[in-house]
């Protein structure tokens, strides 16, 4: 996939028209259309603007590697008011018990987590 047909993506699940788009980043309509359809190249400046205005990943949109959208800080906080309160006991449990670890008990769960990922990623 090309850089104009990540961004023909990125746009179009923001839901936004090429006006719309371009928009919020400083462009007109023609210039995100002649970029999308790749008969322009994207700019580094615009590449960066498309990263800091919608929130995606800048490895994503130069490389199609990882996810299309980065995480917040904002946004995981809230994900974790909901799950504190939701009516789950378990994941509210999980993360009292993260809580109470000190930072010797994180590196060892760290440890243990790539040991799980790595034994997983040889099985298959």
């Amino acid at each position: 996939m090309t850089q104009g047909e990540r961004i023909k993506e990125i746009r179009k699940s923001l839901n936004l028209t090429l006006e719309k788009f371009g928009e919020k980043i400083g462009v007109t309509k023609t210039a995100i259309s002649r970029i999308e359809k790749g008969e322009r190249g994207c700019t580094e400046q615009m590449t960066k603007a498309i990263c800091r205005e919608f929130g995606i990943d800048y490895i994503f949109l130069t490389t199609g590697e990882g996810e299309m959208f980065v995480d917040s800080d904002d946004d995981f906080i809230e994900k974790i008011d909901r799950i504190m309160a939701g009516e789950n006991d378990a994941r509210k449990n999980i993360f009292k018990f993260m809580l109470s670890l000190n930072d010797d008990d994180i590196a060892a769960l760290g440890r243990i987590l790539d040991q799980m990922i790595e034994f997983f990623n040889e099985k298959d």
